[in-house]
């Protein structure tokens, strides 16, 4: 299997600024030195991510739509797909609850939110409000935001020019990826500051920790029993890994992931049905996350 992403890769040698990863490393440094040394230009620069984030978004259901049904399409038995389906559920159910697990068992050995006493009196619960109202915003960044349709479908079906002139044009925008991670990291140095960032470093780098020994580990198990190294696979989306990182969101991953998936030998209809299904299923990260968070707030 790792000779299938040996292959995958694309041949010939490109200088090192030109791939994605190195790019999408620079613009998430530069994010964080602006948002440090010019907290104020940085919060300005949040539309940047938000617009990358809509953008994927925007593709990501034709994409899935697409994906699964001419994968099954071309599947003459569909009692294959059905147990796909079936397995994909199985492993999903079985590794979030591993997950969980995990992120107790660390949690409580290391535990990250011993000695920090926060009086909940002293904590606005006005913020709260903040996420339930909707944002009216109309200024001229506003309107730019809303130009980016939420989806293809419905760009079309509420007859909305601009939307469909936007799509039309920036349809393959895939080289907005620095941008995207440049504006997310700027925004929240800027706005929550590396001061405030280093006080919950414990937590942070108990989870990173986590998440570390969960890929090796589990997943490392998982993958050396079917054939193939854990760290080949990692090393062959690394671009992906990286654009999670910036944006904060694994929904702008999804399209390239399915691809390289698809261009590393995995069934189209497989890749279909497994990808999308795990972001909502398989959530270990997240499962680790909310142990430890649930945790070091208790």
């Amino acid at each position: 299997m790792q000779t299938a992403f040996a292959a995958a890769a694309p041949r010939g040698k490109l200088p090192f600024y030109r791939h994605l990863y190195v790019q999408v490393l620079a613009a998430i440094a530069a994010g964080v030195l602006l948002g440090h040394f010019y907290p104020e230009i940085g919060e300005a620069m949040k539309p940047f991510g938000d617009a990358f984030i809509k953008l994927v978004k925007m593709v990501i259901a034709p994409v899935i739509f697409l994906t699964v049904a001419t994968g099954i399409a071309g599947v003459s038995d569909l009692q294959k797909v059905g147990r796909v389906a079936g397995k994909a559920m199985i492993y999903f159910l079985a590794f979030s609850t591993l997950a969980l697990v995990v992120g107790l068992v660390v949690s409580n050995v290391v535990q990250p939110g011993a000695g920090m006493h926060i009086d909940p009196a002293t904590l606005d619960a006005t913020k709260v409000a903040t996420y339930t109202e909707k944002a009216h915003d109309t200024s001229i960044v506003g309107f730019l935001m809303n130009i980016i349709p939420d989806t293809i479908i419905g760009a079309f079906a509420k007859g909305d020019i601009l939307q469909v002139l936007f799509f039309s044009v920036l349809f393959g925008l895939a080289l907005a990826a620095p941008i995207g991670a440049f504006g997310a990291m700027a925004f929240t140095i800027g706005k929550y500051g590396i001061g405030s960032i280093a006080n919950l470093a414990m937590l942070i780098g108990t989870f990173y920790l986590t998440s570390l020994l969960f890929v090796l580990v589990v997943l490392g198990a998982v993958a050396r029993y079917n054939g193939f190294s854990i760290l080949a696979l990692i090393r062959y989306v690394k671009e992906e890994l990286l654009l999670v990182l910036g944006t904060s969101s694994s929904e702008a991953a999804l399209p390239g992931l399915m691809a390289k998936m698809e261009r590393a030998g995995c069934n189209r209809s497989v890749v279909g049905l497994v990808v999308p299904t795990g972001y909502s299923f398989n959530l270990d990260g997240t499962n680790i996350y909310m142990t430890l968070a649930a945790l070091f707030i208790a």
